[in-house]
């Protein structure tokens, strides 16, 4: 399918289109060559082709969606997808005037992108790139293709205009991260004496996919032990349970960590959580407008610093959104691999983090917390703000 261009593509952009014309002049991009699902999902509004949600590759080769867009042109705009994809856009039309949904692999994709910028006259021009997003044969087609073409990374500038969330956005992050939480207080509840990490692990996927989210990963630990992976070990009288997952709503990550007890928790577990706690309460009470990122990293550090489990305790924060590490950039290395960029820079309305402190005890285990925020005029609010002390296994 070739759609021509023709109608007005700009009353119906669903993102910036002001704040992205502005990001890519500032990287120095003429037009983008958007890769990667989660951009070319925040490009076209949301949209997500269910076939390849969870595997790129078919027949030789893989999926490869490119979403075409050139600086102050959106009427210029392409999509280039799979030919199953015509059918999508009979029921709910993408807003790009271009369609070609024609594809089955990277070459003909990368070919379609490479006419699409003829057409529009930018075959020398400054293209934005995912390299990280790029399959090697659809990246040399396009150099050998365009060889008076200057190809930029574009994705510094593309976490970019995703780090402010909009009003739309954040719902689809309350709504995972209310979900993941029921179901996990709802998976403690229904574990018992002898229920195996495999079946938790189980139950937690049923849980989530019950009420509508796509389970990505649950991290589990019982007892003393330190392991999250799934096994046959059995959840005893008087052990911790420490559940930690990711999942999916609309595309949109929900990622928290609570924690369970079989019976009830003793005064010293009360008191480990708590140290957790007041590490947690110390990141949430920098977070605002304005503060620099660094700031409140340094301030949580300097807390936990002070405490009497600072030996075998971490704190960690770092944005989040389609994906689960993104904008803003808090950390460096620790523990995912790329550069705190934005330490030194203000937090800003709608930017959403996620604050974890994990604690490594010795002889009572894993014990965490991870929550959502997100950034508000006047400080932030919490997502899926419940179940955040010793939660009874065993109840239902």
């Amino acid at each position: 399918m070739n759609i021509a261009p023709g109608k007005n593509a700009a009353s119906t952009i669903p993102f910036d289109q002001a704040r992205v014309d502005r990001l890519m002049e500032e990287a120095g991009i003429d037009v983008l060559l958007a890769t990667s699902k989660h951009n070319t999902q925040y490009l076209l509004g949301g949209y997500k082709f269910i076939f390849f949600a969870a595997m790129d590759a078919i027949g030789h080769s893989r999926y490869l969606p490119i979403v075409v867009y050139e600086k102050g042109g959106p009427d210029h705009a392409a999509y280039i997808g799979n030919r199953m994809e015509g059918g999508e856009h009979q029921n709910n039309p993408f807003w790009t005037p271009t369609l070609h949904a024609a594809c089955w692999g990277t070459l003909d994709a990368a070919n379609l992108a490479v006419e699409h910028l003829r057409k529009i006259g930018k075959t020398g021009a400054r293209i934005g790139i995912e390299p990280g997003f790029l399959p090697s044969d659809a990246y040399t087609l396009i150099r050998k293709a365009l060889p008076d073409a200057k190809l930029i990374d574009a994705t510094d500038m593309l976490e970019r205009m995703r780090a402010i969330k909009t009003d739309a956005e954040l719902e689809k992050l309350r709504v995972a991260s209310e979900l993941i939480t029921d179901s996990m207080l709802a998976t403690i509840a229904w574990a018992r004496e002898g229920t195996t990490k495999t079946d938790i692990i189980e139950q937690l996927r049923r849980e989530e996919t019950n009420r509508g989210v796509h389970f990505e990963y649950c991290l589990l630990t019982l007892g003393a032990s330190h392991n999250r992976a799934a096994s046959p070990q059995a959840w005893k009288q008087g052990e911790v349970l420490s559940i930690d997952s990711g999942g999916n709503y609309h595309g949109y990550i929900g990622d928290l960590c609570r924690m369970g007890i079989l019976g009830e928790p003793d005064a010293e577990l009360e008191d480990l959580l708590a140290e957790v706690e007041t590490v947690q309460q110390a990141a949430f009470s920098k977070v605002k407008p304005g503060t620099l990122g660094g700031d409140m990293i340094s301030h949580a550090e300097g807390v936990l610093k002070k405490s009497k489990v600072a030996a075998y305790t971490d704190f960690f924060a770092h944005g989040m959104g389609l994906i689960t590490h993104e904008a803003p950039f808090l950390m460096t290395n620790h523990p995912v691999t790329y550069e705190g960029t934005y330490a030194a820079k203000p937090l800003e309305k709608n930017m959403v983090l996620s604050v974890e402190t994990t604690m490594l005890h010795p002889t009572r285990g894993f014990i965490k917390l991870e929550d959502t925020v997100a950034v508000t005029e006047a400080g932030y609010v919490m997502f899926g703000d419940r179940g955040r002390g010793w939660n009874r296994g065993g109840v239902l």
